[in-house]
C-alpha cells in the first residue's frame, strides 16, 4: 500500500481539500500515524495539536492510564481529545512486541518521561531502528537523554532557567506566571521538531528538553547578558526591557496593559491622554527617561478605567488592554470555544484555510485495542 507521507513529497500527509486517511480523518496532517508514550502536559499537548490536523495519534498508556486521568476527566480532555488509547505494559515482553506492531505502522514516536525510563523501554530511535528506520523517535526531557534523571516538572524548569527570578514585583519575591508555561511551549517546538524530522523523509531522534526551551524564549534577555553584559531587572508592572511605556497600569479602575513601541504609537497614546508628548518624543528619549515617563503615564491613566481607556486607544492603533480574568476573556471571545464529544475546550490555536478540525472526545483508557 502507498503511503501518503513516505512516498513522493514526505510532507504532504494529507490535503486542506478534504482528502483523508484510511479512518476517514481529514486535514493537512492525514495519513501521518503518530504513537504518544508519556504523560500529565508537554506530551500529549503536542499530538493533539498534531490530532487536530488530521493525524492519527495513539496514545500507548501504562495498564492505569495516563496520569492526568487521575487529576480530573476535565483536565485529561484538555490535552487528549480526538486520541486513540491502548494500554500495554511496556516492561514485560507481549507490551514490547505489541509496541513494535504498531511502530512498524507509524511514522513517528513522541515520548515524555525520565530518560532512564526512555532508554529502559525501548522509547529511542537506536531501540527501534532495527523495526522502522523510518521512525521518527522524539524525546521530550527536562534536561536531555543524556541528562540526570532531575525531577523537571514545569514549575522547576521555570525556576531553574531564570522565568521565576523575572517574574513579579522587583520589591517582592519572584513569582510564576500562574500556567504551566514551560510544558506548553515545549508541546509546541515538540510538535514542530517532529514534523520537521518526518518533512525530511528520514527517521531518526529529535529531542526537546524543557530547560532549552524556556532559554530560548528568554531569547533577547539572554543576548543583551551575553553580548552586552546587560543583566536581566525585573521591573513593577512586567515593564519591558527596551519599550516604555509598555507595562501594566492601574487606572481609575483595574489595570491597563499598554505596549507603545514606535513613536507614531506615543504620539496618538499622549494626544489621547494629555501627556506632554515633546518631553518624550523618541524612543530613546523615553528608555532614558523611564521613571519620568511612567509616572506622567500614570497619572494620566488615573482619569480613566482600564475598559474605557481600551476602547480609547484600541481605535488609534494602540496596543491596550484590560486585565481580565480567564472566565471574562473567554466571556469577551466565545468563538475560541468548541465542542469536543461532551467537553468544551478551548479549540486549536492553528487555523489552516478549507480545514475545519473534528474535535471529538478524549478516548477512553484502552477504548482502541481490539482496532489497531
Amino acid at each position: 500500500m502507498r503511503d501518503p507521507v513516505r512516498d513522493g513529497d514526505p510532507v504532504r500527509c494529507g490535503s486542506v481539500s478534504g482528502v483523508g486517511d484510511a479512518r476517514g480523518r481529514t486535514g493537512p496532517l492525514a495519513g501521518l500515524r503518530v504513537l504518544e508514550v508519556g504523560h500529565i502536559l508537554a506530551g500529549p499537548y503536542a499530538t493533539m495539536l498534531l490530532a487536530d490536523l488530521g493525524a492519527e495519534v495513539t496514545k500507548v498508556e501504562p495498564p492505569g492510564g495516563d496520569l492526568s486521568r487521575q487529576v480530573s476527566d476535565a483536565y485529561f480532555a484538555s490535552l487528549n481529545r480526538g486520541k486513540r488509547s491502548v494500554r500495554l505494559d511496556l516492561t514485560t515482553p507481549a507490551g514490547q512486541a505489541r509496541l513494535h506492531d504498531m511502530a512498524r505502522d507509524a511514522h513517528a514516536l513522541l515520548v515524555n518521561l525520565k530518560p532512564s525510563a526512555i532508554r529502559r523501554l525501548g522509547l529511542t530511535y537506536e531501540a527501534l531502528a532495527p523495526v522502522n528506520d523510518r521512525l521518527v523517535c522524539v524525546a521530550v526531557t527536562g534536561y536531555g537523554l543524556d541528562g540526570a534523571d532531575e525531577p523537571a516538572f514545569d514549575y522547576a524548569i521555570q525556576a531553574a532557567t531564570g522565568v521565576a527570578a523575572l517574574t513579579g514585583d522587583p520589591e517582592g519575591p519572584p513569582q510564576l506566571p500562574g500556567y504551566s508555561a514551560a510544558d506548553n511551549s515545549a508541546g509546541l517546538t515538540a510538535a514542530l521538531g517532529l514534523l520537521a524530522q518526518v518533512h525530511s523523509g528520514r527517521g531518526g531522534q529529535v529531542e526537546v528538553t524543557l530547560r532549552d526551551v524556556m532559554l530560548s524564549q528568554l531569547n533577547y534577555r539572554a543576548s543583551a547578558w551575553l553580548n552586552e553584559g546587560t543583566a536581566p531587572q525585573r521591573r513593577a508592572g512586567g515593564a519591558h526591557s527596551y519599550y516604555v511605556p509598555a507595562q501594566l497600569f492601574p487606572t481609575a479602575d483595574g489595570h491597563l496593559a499598554l505596549f507603545i513601541t514606535h513613536d507614531t504609537f506615543w504620539r496618538a497614546f499622549a494626544t489621547e491622554a494629555d501627556v506632554d508628548q515633546p518631553a518624550f518624543a523618541t524612543m530613546a528619549e523615553r528608555s532614558a527617561r523611564r521613571e519620568e515617563v511612567v509616572a506622567a503615564v500614570t497619572k494620566a491613566l488615573s482619569a480613566d478605567t482600564a475598559l474605557g481607556w481600551e476602547a480609547r486607544l484600541r481605535p488609534l492603533g494602540v496596543a491596550a488592554a484590560a486585565v481580565r480574568t480567564l472566565p471574562e476573556a473567554l466571556a469577551a471571545d466565545p468563538s475560541v470555544i468548541v465542542q469536543a464529544g461532551r467537553f468544551r475546550l478551548i479549540g486549536s490555536p492553528i487555523r489552516v484555510a478549507g480545514h475545519t478540525p473534528s474535535y471529538a472526545d478524549p478516548p477512553r483508557l484502552g477504548e482502541h485495542e481490539e482496532a489497531t
